[in-house]
């Protein structure tokens, strides 16, 4: 009995290690489907900012400096594209995949530059996120098992949900956010600034991303993201763009993700086990089409 606790509560802390990478992202892409924005460029600003993170760190050692850059940097693309889709009316699947192809070549580039490697980057030197002390759950090895190797992002990531919740349906500016995803036009027509609204939100969707560089390993590597980007997009749709949905849609993924990397060692084929993330986000969406089709 004990062995199975012991092995749900891995289960446990690897789901939750798995999903707030995706969990961050998600929350960024829900508040965009909010203001009727589709924001496919999700992969690429992710990889900016996981990328801009490791360089900082590099350079200054700081782990405050390395998020810092992280948002920023992922936040400044975001922008772009936002301009780029809101202002000049681009086509918001072109501009997404643009920004994608754009960051994914860039980055690979930059990592050969500065770092001269190709393929991966790890150093000794690098500092990594500090992991919450959960020291004090030793009597209660199960509970210190479910909660020990997470970092304070982690954590933080269900509170951005839950403060995201209040945002978006207790406050003036998230009515008028929620207001300019139903009708635009009778948005501005009352005096909101729709076109400000929805470049703020997509700048603000590109946070979340130094988790994949400095969370469980501290690295870069080519294609980092691997397509965690498209799987928030995925888990914001099955959360119904609703903060506390979302959550329930990353843990799904983060659940995939860890089954997959568990079942790497069983007699199972690694190329149908590496392709479980996907297969499940496919299902999925499959799923809840369906279901929204029938209602």
């Amino acid at each position: 009995m004990m062995s199975d606790a012991n092995y749900l509560s891995v289960v446990f802390n690897s789901t939750i290690r798995m999903m707030t990478p995706i969990l961050y992202v998600a929350l960024g892409s829900a508040l965009c489907n909010r203001v009727f924005i589709f924001n496919i460029g999700l992969e690429g600003t992710m990889l900016t900012g996981a990328f801009a993170a490791i360089v900082a760190n590099y350079y200054t050692g700081s782990i405050l400096v390395s998020l810092l850059a992280a948002m920023i940097s992922a936040m400044l693309v975001s922008w772009v594209a936002g301009i780029f889709m809101v202002k000049f009316k681009g086509a918001m699947l072109v501009v997404g995949v643009s920004i994608n192809m754009l960051m994914a070549g860039l980055t690979t580039f930059l990592m050969q530059t500065i770092f001269g490697v190709k393929g991966a980057y790890v150093s000794t030197d690098l500092v990594s996120l500090p992991k919450v002390d959960v020291s004090f759950l030793g009597r209660w090895p199960v509970l210190q098992t479910m909660f020990s190797s997470l970092t304070y992002l982690d954590l933080f990531a269900f509170v951005l949900a839950i403060l995201l919740y209040f945002f978006l349906f207790k406050t003036v500016t998230g009515f008028h956010m929620r207001s300019v995803g139903i009708n635009k036009t009778a948005a501005t027509s009352l005096g909101i600034n729709a076109d400000r609204l929805q470049i703020g939100t997509i700048a603000f969707s590109g946070i979340g991303a130094c988790l994949l560089t400095m969370g469980g390993v501290t690295m870069f590597a080519q294609n980092i993201t691997a397509g965690r980007g498209f799987i928030a997009m995925a888990a914001a749709t099955l959360g119904a763009a609703h903060p506390l949905g979302v959550v329930v849609g990353s843990g799904f993924f983060g659940f995939a993700q860890s089954m997959a990397n568990m079942l790497q060692n069983s007699a199972i084929s690694s190329q149908l086990t590496m392709a479980l993330p996907y297969l499940a986000t496919i299902l999925a969406l499959a799923i809840y089409n369906f279901t929204q089709h029938r209602r």
